[in-house]
């Protein structure tokens, strides 16, 4: 019979706030949740795969600065030109790259610069954005990139298990190099800005 931990127990065991390991759940990239009365429960063997994600290999890079794409669970958005913000896999791939393309306060001249935009929810990367030197401004000074590709996302965190949705080799290898691994980051706003020490 599989061991079952709370919320706050798994928490504990991965060393985050109750509120980070939340936005996974609400995302929907852990398997085997189950209820118990209000309660969630999460296999101990989810919570100990998540334990031992590797950290991102940023080295293999060849930007020295790249920029990281901090989201929260996808929730409806009442905006001209996506219905959703943040992530979930159940998007799909094509309103997931709407819900992440844009807008944001940023140096959108950096982003383009390393070529790549990783996404990440709690701190593991879920997804990743290439094709981002077009850019567009509004009226509040942030930015979105209407070309941008979505390399590939991640379904199942605990394994992990990825879409890879992009056709070109070079997408695809940088996906494979970055979904599901942990990529902590700073920042007050959506984007922060990470050194790959490359």
């Amino acid at each position: 019979m599989a061991v079952l931990l709370t919320t706050g127990q798994a928490a504990a065991e991965l060393d985050c706030a109750i509120t980070t390991l939340r936005r996974l759940i609400r995302a929907d990239v852990l398997p085997g949740l189950s209820h118990r009365g209000v309660r969630v429960m999460i296999p101990l063997d989810v919570v100990q795969a998540l334990h031992q994600r590797p950290h991102a290999p940023l080295h293999h890079l060849d930007a020295r600065e790249i920029a990281v794409l901090r989201v929260d669970a996808a929730r409806h958005a009442d905006e001209d030109d996506h219905t959703w913000t943040g992530y979930a896999p159940h998007l799909g791939a094509d309103r997931l790259l709407t819900s992440l393309r844009g807008w944001w306060r940023c140096d959108p001249t950096s982003i383009a610069t390393a070529g790549l935009l990783p996404v990440t929810l709690s701190g593991y990367v879920v997804a990743v954005l290439t094709c981002l030197d077009t850019w567009q401004r509004n009226d509040q000074g942030r930015y979105a990139f209407p070309n941008a590709r979505l390399a590939g996302y991640i379904t199942d965190l605990a394994t992990p298990t990825m879409e890879l949705t992009s056709t070109r080799q070079d997408d695809r290898a940088l996906a494979t190099l970055l979904l599901g691994t942990r990529l902590q980051s700073h920042s007050g706003g959506p984007i922060a800005y990470v050194t790959t020490a490359g």
